[in-house]
């Protein structure tokens, strides 16, 4: 299982501007989301995240390169992963629920939770709109790996949003997760993982291949 360590940014706080926490996440660590567990879906666009945290808030940036873009839900919890999309699930206190949180390049969020795929719980507008999202793109030639579409997504996720859980602090927090890229409409339909996971059709839902999440 990898691991992944969130440093602390004490220069960042929730009334940070997303231009703000865009540029400072520029500065950390990349991590690749480079992993295709599934052969049938072998297409691989260039995608990366990094990661921050202060007291109260989880800072991520994904940085994505792709040949073709599908942009269509904009409603919140709609089929975003039917769009160009990139996802996070987290789980803490070694429970079993955990949050799925999914964005097209817009920033269109469907975010829900519980222990498996089947009856989970969507959260309300009033909780989702509480992530902020900044949204850049750039659409052009092909380059020499065939790439036409950049796209980035920096989102600052309060802990409130982790409404099924009471912590006000993110700080020491120990969690299970897994980074997503995928594109159930695209030309190329593709699934990656960061945590490489077993399954004979693709599937995120599958917490048992979650890596580990250290808050510094």
């Amino acid at each position: 299982m990898k691991q992944l360590e969130v440093p602390y940014l004490f220069v960042l706080d929730r009334e940070a501007s997303q231009q703000e926490v865009s540029e400072r996440l520029d500065a950390l660590p990349r991590h690749a989301l480079d992993t295709v567990p599934w052969p049938a879906y072998a297409y691989k666009p260039e995608v990366s995240f990094a990661v921050a945290h202060s007291n109260d808030c989880f800072f991520v940036k994904f940085y994505v390169e792709e040949d073709s873009i599908r942009a269509v839900f904009r409603q919140t919890n709609s089929p975003v992963y039917r769009d160009s999309c990139v996802e996070l699930f987290i789980a803490f206190n070694d429970e079993g629920e955990y949050y799925n949180l999914e964005f097209n390049s817009l920033g269109s969020c469907l975010m829900a939770f519980g222990e498996g795929r089947e009856n989970r719980q969507f959260l309300s507008e009033a909780v989702i709109s509480q992530i902020k999202r900044y949204a850049q793109m750039t659409v052009g030639e092909p380059n020499k790996d065939g790439a036409a579409v950049k796209w980035e997504l920096t989102l600052t996720i309060p802990v409130e949003v982790f409404s099924f859980h009471a912590f006000t602090s993110l700080t020491g927090q120990s969690c299970k997760v897994n980074f997503y890229k995928c594109g159930d409409d695209l030309p190329e339909p593709h699934y990656l993982t960061w945590n490489h996971i077993l399954a004979p059709e693709p599937d995120f839902h599958l917490p048992q291949y979650f890596g580990d999440l250290q808050f510094l």
